[in-house]
């Protein structure tokens, strides 16, 4: 096969490359399939944070992103609820209330009436708390004399009444009574997912999903190679599991494999449940218990993925980390989003090998409440520039359905939006550290740097060939066209 057109051009044979560049004509032979494609070719582009379940669910409930008030938003919920049984549950998510005019969180009592008494759970656009009906607290068996649980908080009242507001691990009370949607309604979305990535230019990404998301994903690779390489990372409920099991980090094939385990530290910036040095935020995962945890992965040879959003959170799980001693290579613990943190700790983390996957497209949301909230935080927050510097190894992803999954925009957050938004542009990244962070950077946060990452004779073929404007010409996975664009 021979990629021509582009550039480099490429030669490959099955799914590997066997030459890049002058010599790739002569490579392939006179008898090779030609592709031809116009424009810039890149090492396949990976996701390294993404929630390809929030995805498919997106597909399958209300989407609420994007509206721009409570009444926006409500009228959403009315209509996708008008048509569902009584009993029906309204699940949707995507609410984000920093961006209504009214910046309150809202209330069950407001959406009672949008939902006709049904039970409702939607969560809220960052996926760490969740706008709940009077119905769904029945359901639940959540009242006025539930305690919050540990690494949690029911929001209430004057008079002590819960307000219709779950945060962190108190979404799991009213969660665990939502009905899951079929298997197979759930393969149609995540077919659909898949294939909108790769559309995107996408190769690969990193998931962090639960169980129910990785069952869908094996009956669709059984079907064939999966339009984007996925590797899996397994929450920590799911640990003790993988131990009985024994499986490894890497274990699968290149389409679908195991790597890590997920847990999280603390919250996030727009549910002000960041765990921050200055005392605020919610500490999910006790300390002792993160300890344990890592431990437990290193035996296990599983890498850890640490949710820590706050500088504190973020000085905790390298207080756990850096004590670690293990000889495993492929040793690769990260700290998933890492949007603060102080200056002091950067070295600790390029000391201790800890990988920052962060998603850039984070700041353009985040930027006006991180300076009305913690203007003292955001001279070093966000600070992609800064963390290279210092020697740590950065991977980008978009934690999408959080935000969009499209690379170019976690790019251009990363570059030029920074410089243009003259919002600490000295933490800008150059547009060549941003693209490596998808590639290069991405591959070795999964211990797949000698397969994908670049373009370079015996490596899987993954490309993503762009035109001027950074618009996707062609995805390439394993030497087969995962996308093209249909010519004008």
């Amino acid at each position: 096969m021979l990629f021509a057109g582009c550039k480099p051009e490429v030669a490959a044979f099955g799914e590997r490359i066997i030459a890049v560049g002058p010599g790739a004509r002569a490579a392939a032979g006179r008898n090779a399939d030609v592709v031809r494609l116009s424009g810039a070719a890149l090492p396949g582009l990976i996701d390294s944070h993404i929630h390809l379940e929030g995805l498919a669910d997106r597909e399958l409930t209300v989407d609420l992103g994007g509206a721009a008030s409570l009444a926006e938003t409500l009228a959403r919920i009315r209509e996708w609820a008008k048509p569902l049984p009584k009993e029906a549950w309204v699940v949707g998510a995507g609410w984000y209330n920093d961006a209504w005019p009214e910046k309150a969180f809202p209330s069950r009592r407001q959406l009672d009436g949008a939902v006709g008494g049904r039970p409702a759970f939607l969560r809220r656009k960052d996926g760490h708390s969740a706008w709940v009906s009077s119905a769904a607290l029945r359901v639940a068996t959540v009242t006025r004399d539930t305690d919050d649980p540990p690494g949690g908080s029911i929001d209430r009242d004057g008079g002590g009444e819960p307000t219709g507001i779950v945060r962190e691990t108190a979404m799991f009370l009213i969660d665990r009574a939502v009905p899951d949607a079929g298997d197979a309604d759930l393969d149609r979305a995540m077919a659909h997912v898949l294939d909108g990535l790769a559309r995107l230019g996408l190769t690969g990404v990193h998931s962090m999903d639960s169980a129910r998301a990785f069952a869908s994903l094996q009956r669709l690779h059984a079907q064939g190679p999966l339009p984007v390489r996925v590797t899996y990372n397994l929450p920590l409920a799911d640990l003790a599991h993988a131990e009985r099991l024994g499986v490894r980090a890497g274990w699968g094939d290149g389409w679908l494999r195991f790597w890590g385990v997920k847990a999280f530290l603390d919250g996030s910036l727009g549910s002000r449940t960041a765990e921050m040095l200055d005392g605020s935020g919610t500490a999910r995962l006790p300390q002792a218990d993160l300890v344990d945890m890592i431990d437990r992965c290193a035996r296990a040879e599983l890498n850890v993925c640490l949710h820590a959003i706050g500088d504190g959170a973020v000085r905790r799980a390298l207080d756990a980390l850096q004590p670690a001693k293990n000889g495993w290579s492929k040793w690769r613990p990260r700290i998933e989003h890492a949007q603060c943190v102080n200056p002091k700790d950067m070295p600790r983390m390029a000391r201790a090998g800890v990988i920052a996957s962060m998603q850039p497209i984070h700041a353009v949301a985040d930027r006006e409440l991180a300076d009305a909230m913690w203007p003292a935080v955001t001279a070093h927050a966000y600070a992609w520039r800064a963390l290279e510097r210092a020697g740590v190894r950065v991977a980008f992803g978009s934690d999408a359905p959080v935000e969009t999954a499209d690379p170019f925009a976690g790019i251009a957050a990363a570059t030029t939006w920074r410089k243009q938004a003259r919002w600490h542009p000295e933490l800008a990244l150059t547009r060549a550290s941003a693209l490596k962070a998808y590639s290069a950077g991405a591959a070795y946060a999964a211990g797949m740097e000698d397969e994908v990452g670049s373009l370079r004779s015996g490596k899987l073929c993954d490309m993503t060939v762009v035109d001027g404007d950074d618009g996707v010409v062609a995805t390439v996975a394993g030497g087969r066209v995962t996308y093209r664009r249909k010519r004008a």
